[in-house]
């Protein structure tokens, strides 16, 4: 849920958006100004079924900060929004929730965008989730293909 009020901030991405990965491609190449490797420190990222999940926590999660134009901000926050399925902020449907969080380029903390998971999920994920240690989704380790169904 996107309002007019809401800063055009720039995006902590740390999963399937960043630059090489299944939705940049869809979501956010050439539609951005710049993207740079950044950090979010003040957090721990779980393994997801195809996906991430980031908690706040005592660790760091590596991503990358995507800058985008005032112009296209509106119309790409709305479409992040619902890929995270974030219906507003506490709302009980919700995936993710969309927090201003500070990550860290070159040294320098910048406020941000980034998708952290709902309450809900939170809970479920630090009693039986998957820790990707070290923070980085692009350095997880390979998990198991799952077995292939004999035939008859």
């Amino acid at each position: 849920m996107t309002s007019a009020a809401e800063p055009p901030l720039p995006f902590f991405v740390y999963g399937t958006l960043r630059p090489g990965q299944r939705y940049h491609q869809r979501f956010l190449r050439g539609r951005t100004l710049r993207e740079r490797p950044a950090l979010l420190p003040g957090a721990l990222l779980y393994d997801g079924p195809g996906y991430p999940y980031a908690i706040a926590g005592n660790g760091t999660i590596t991503g990358v900060l995507i800058e985008v134009g005032p112009d296209a901000h509106p119309e790409l926050l709305a479409a992040l929004d619902e890929l995270e399925e974030y219906a507003g902020p506490g709302h009980p449907r919700n995936v993710y929730d969309r927090l201003e969080r500070e990550a860290v380029v070159d040294g320098q903390p910048i406020r941000s965008w980034v998708y952290l998971a709902a309450p809900r999920l939170t809970r479920e994920l630090l009693a039986h989730g998957a820790l990707i240690p070290g923070g980085d989704w692009l350095s997880r380790p390979a998990r198991p293909a799952p077995p292939v169904p004999r035939r008859p």
